[in-house]
């Protein structure tokens, strides 16, 4: 599609000279946030933004990981307090907000879904959904007959189907999230806040969600909309805001956009190769799975791994692929099958043995592969030093060099290696993770969804990564929820379906009609 002249010139002009586009609106405006600026040690996270919103508006938020999205809608959840800056928020008259707090915000009608899940795990869906407000009976008492009908009621709308009994913990990321929005969704927002809410779901989950936007902003909801998924933009969106370096890039119309400008107003340079799979030579086995099975999650998985392949798996939410990488790693009882490396059976009951035959993890939920309040380099080194003798010294000095080094080659921001990782972005946390089994002697690399929750310029990084890897001889076991990812990057393609494999197919065999016909 090509841009219209006045758009084209404006991914080239210089931040001070890009204004607004002037709209006709007859909608009322719900929210004004100017000149927001927030500064973390050693970052400029926001300087000087302004966002607006609109009632009945799908605003969406684009920019790279650590380009300041989520700590703008922090700073208007009340999660964190701004260093300077005004925010106006109303219907028929705009009040400006002082002081904002998580409770007061809520009672503005702010309602806001975090990237990072704030479920808690011990609890039961209905309890999470209703948590700090759980409905008392006229004696006192909790009313759990309410509180589960109300949760089942909220989870049927997104239509989902959970016993609302169930612990938290025990559901899957995608469940989670869902579960996550179906909590927020309860309040009634008048502004809705969705960070990243489709990174853990599937096409047809997805489509759903989107049906309740479009519902809600039928409504009058003003929604704002994270997103690192450009084609969500044209599907869902009404603007489209962009963020760099913690600056404002520009506010414009959807119909005014397409996909490799807007990857290139995020990045801020051209991408010439999204998906840079030029095809490695495939040397000999190095993983084989036969009769693999996990109870009540798999059943009699079979299939081999390649030296210099990447081998995908795709599957709808609860096919089994996570369970599939946990089961490879040592994190789930097997019931039956063997595994094999370089043709040597091996038994992996925990990660520790899993690292010692050469096998690497890049969970789904990326902050199971990290200790959060650790910096960088014990967060790089970790999975090697399990495989130390308890009586064998570290070497500081060494670590620190290593992840020097890992930081400059992924370009891990901010470069600041006493940082905790808590306080990195979701892609540069992910980068961490990885630069883990770059440093580590890893055969066989399993990534599970390694994607989710990043932006467009650290994919292209990722796929970088993993296309190196492979013509290096190692074995990536690519788990994905985006098709578009695997048909472009897989050599082959193995789909689950309710724990079972459906099928194996050659690269170029199928499109993303087929790969949802065998799982659905």
């Amino acid at each position: 599609m090509q841009l219209p002249l006045c758009f084209q010139s404006m991914v080239d002009t210089p931040l001070s000279e890009v204004d607004e586009r002037n709209m006709t609106r007859t909608q009322q405006l719900l929210l004004s946030m100017e000149k927001i600026d927030k500064r973390f040690p050693g970052v400029h996270a926001l300087n000087q933004v302004d966002f607006d919103l609109y009632q009945g508006e799908v605003h969406i938020l684009l920019g790279e990981n650590g380009a300041g999205k989520s700590t703008l809608m922090k700073i208007l959840s009340g999660s964190l307090p701004r260093d300077s800056g005004r925010i106006f928020i109303g219907n028929h008259e705009m009040q400006e907000i002082s002081q904002m707090t998580p409770e007061y915000a809520q009672t503005l009608g702010i309602g806001m879904v975090y990237q990072e899940l704030s479920l808690v795990p011990t609890l039961s869906v209905a309890e999470n959904i209703f948590l700090g407000r759980l409905p008392r009976t006229k004696f006192g008492l909790v009313d759990w007959k309410k509180i589960h009908e109300g949760a089942k009621h909220s989870l049927n709308t997104l239509g989902i189907n959970i016993d609302t009994r169930t612990i938290t913990g025990t559901l899957s990321v995608a469940e989670q999230q869902l579960t996550e929005i179906a909590r927020v969704l309860e309040k009634q927002p008048r502004i809705l806040v969705l960070d990243e809410p489709t990174s853990a779901l599937s096409d047809t989950e997805r489509s759903r969600l989107f049906e309740i936007i479009r519902r809600l902003r039928s409504k009058g909801v003003g929604i704002i909309y994270i997103s690192h998924r450009l084609a969500e933009v044209p599907l869902i969106g009404d603007r489209v805001t962009v963020l760099r370096d913690g600056q404002k890039i520009g506010t414009l119309p959807v119909s005014e956009v397409n996909e490799e400008k807007l990857a290139q107003m995020v990045v801020g340079r051209k991408l010439t190769e999204q998906y840079p799979k030029h095809g490695g030579e495939k040397g000999n086995v190095l993983l084989r799975v036969e009769n693999l099975s996990v109870p009540g999650k798999l059943q009699n998985i079979s299939f081999e791994l390649f030296e210099g392949e990447i081998f995908g798996v795709f599957g709808l939410m609860g096919a089994g692929q996570s369970e599939l990488a946990r089961a490879l790693f040592g994190l789930e009882p097997l019931s039956c099958g063997q595994i094999y490396v370089n043709d040597r059976i091996v038994n992996v009951r925990n990660s520790e043995e899993a690292i010692r035959v050469g096998i690497g993890l890049i969970p789904r939920d990326r902050r199971e592969g990290l200790v959060p309040m650790l910096p960088i380099p014990p967060n790089i080194t970790l999975g090697q030093i399990s495989q130390y003798s308890p009586i064998r010294f570290l070497n500081l000095r060494k670590e620190r060099q290593i992840a020097q080094q890992y930081v400059k080659d992924l370009r891990i921001q901010p470069p600041l290696l006493d940082r905790p990782v808590l306080y990195l972005s979701g892609g540069n946390q992910q980068k961490v993770v990885l630069a883990r089994w770059l440093y580590g002697d890893t055969k066989v690399l399993i990534l599970d969804d390694p994607t989710r929750g990043i932006d467009v310029g650290a994919k292209a990084e990722v796929f970088s990564i993993m296309d190196d890897l492979s013509k290096k001889g190692a074995g990536i076991l690519f788990i994905s929820s985006e098709m578009q990812e695997l048909l472009a990057m897989a050599d082959r393609i193995m789909v689950l379906r309710r724990g079972k494999m459906a099928n194996i197919f050659q690269r170029g065999e199928v499109d993303q009609e087929d790969l949802l016909k065998y799982a659905s």
